[in-house]
């Protein structure tokens, strides 16, 4: 003898999942048990007194209206709609919804079936995290790739400076010191000229490649900060230049008090990189103009030339190492890291550099700095 089944009343509100019946505006017609249980609600609190998208949060109401409606006026029917639906006490209860449209003679009708899908919700942050993490590591793989490169590429630039660029002053050095033995004593003086011209561009050489080489794997170039007169330093390094570039005309231009704080020997080294740059380029017999202007919280420090403009093409990598300009002949070959490490000092100091090339107006390269130091 079988037992007798449970009538359909029984089966709609005890079901394993929740069940609803709603108006077309979802409106809450019919109930059962296992979803009141599940929001916390009574039938009495939920059965023409609540539309079905009041049980959602904003995000789900917002999809409802644009998307879960108009969706079941075309179709007639959705499934595996994922909302978060809102329990008496605020929390939120993941749930999917599956819906059907059906017309009776009673009217039309949203008949709804709601799954609690906390299982599947963990599983979708779990796989989420995970996807994060993998991602994390892929982005992390690839920076070390790069971070290889860049080191392969550092070392194999550093051989080439060392190799190349090192080796015609020190070449020079030795003749040098071979000839003094040999040449008679008239003579001696213009080749200890020569001797001291090499050795002289080796340790400039050598300084560049250690400022170089703190830039790139350190921290930025070191500084030392101060309170200084822009105006002084920018016109002791323009003496020292005239001494360096006789045949070259250097002027200096200041504007405003010239107070600010900065490290006066990296300012004058980005001076001296700067006019060598101007005059090496530059349209002989053209005066190179240094100009210095501070403005209440604001510096600026530029150097000026005529001549030839500077390639479109190449400025965008001019401040890059081992960028060399054209147009200047061996004898006044530079390892091509002057730029790079101007527009590093230029950093240190919080500052920007700024280049302007020009047929009209010549080439002009601007520092702009705060003069209360870098923020």
């Amino acid at each position: 003898m079988t037992s007798p089944l449970p009538d359909v009343g029984a089966l709609f509100d005890e079901a394993p999942c929740g069940m609803l019946v709603t108006a077309l505006d979802g409106t809450i017609l019919k109930v059962n048990v296992t979803f009141c249980e599940w929001v916390g609600m009574a039938r009495e609190e939920l059965v023409e007194k609540k539309r079905l998208q009041d049980m959602f949060t904003m995000g789900g109401r917002i999809f409802h209206q644009t998307h879960w409606a108009p969706s079941l006026q075309m179709q007639g029917s959705l499934a595996e709609v994922k909302f978060e639906v809102r329990h008496r006490d605020g929390t939120t209860i993941p749930m999917i919804l599956n819906a059907r449209r059906r017309k009776r003679a009673e009217g039309e009708f949203d008949e709804v079936a709601a799954f609690v899908a906390q299982d599947r919700n963990r599983y979708e942050r779990e796989l989420m995290n995970a996807r994060k993490k993998a991602d994390s590591l892929l982005e992390a793989e690839r920076q070390a790739q790069h971070l290889l490169r860049d080191r392969a590429l550092f070392a194999e630039q550093m051989v080439g400076i060392v190799s190349h660029d090192l080796r015609n002053p020190l070449s020079a050095i030795l003749m040098g010191v071979q000839l003094l033995a040999r040449v008679e004593k008239e003579r001696r003086t213009r080749v200890l000229g020569h001797v001291r011209d090499s050795a002289e561009r080796a340790q400039r050489l050598i300084e560049e490649l250690l400022d170089f080489t703190q830039a790139r794997i350190g921290k930025g170039l070191s500084v030392k900060l101060g309170e200084i007169d822009l105006h002084e330093v920018a016109a002791h390094a323009v003496d020292e230049l005239g001494l360096a570039f006789p045949n070259r005309k250097i002027m200096h231009v200041v504007r405003g008090e010239g107070h600010c704080i900065a490290d006066a020997d990296r300012l004058a080294q980005l001076i001296g990189n700067l006019a060598s740059n101007a005059a090496t380029y530059g349209l002989p017999g053209t005066p190179i103009i240094v100009r210095t202007e501070t403005d209440g919280a604001s510096a600026t420090l530029s150097i000026e030339n005529q001549g030839a403009p500077i390639p479109a093409e190449m400025v965008a990598t001019l401040f890059e190492p081992m960028v060399r300009g054209v147009g200047a002949g061996n004898s006044t070959r530079s390892v091509g890291l002057g730029l790079f490490i101007v527009n590093e000092i230029s950093k240190s100091h919080g500052g920007e550099m700024e280049v302007v090339s020009s047929s009209e107006e010549g080439t002009r390269f601007v520092m702009r700095f705060s003069s209360m130091g870098p923020l």
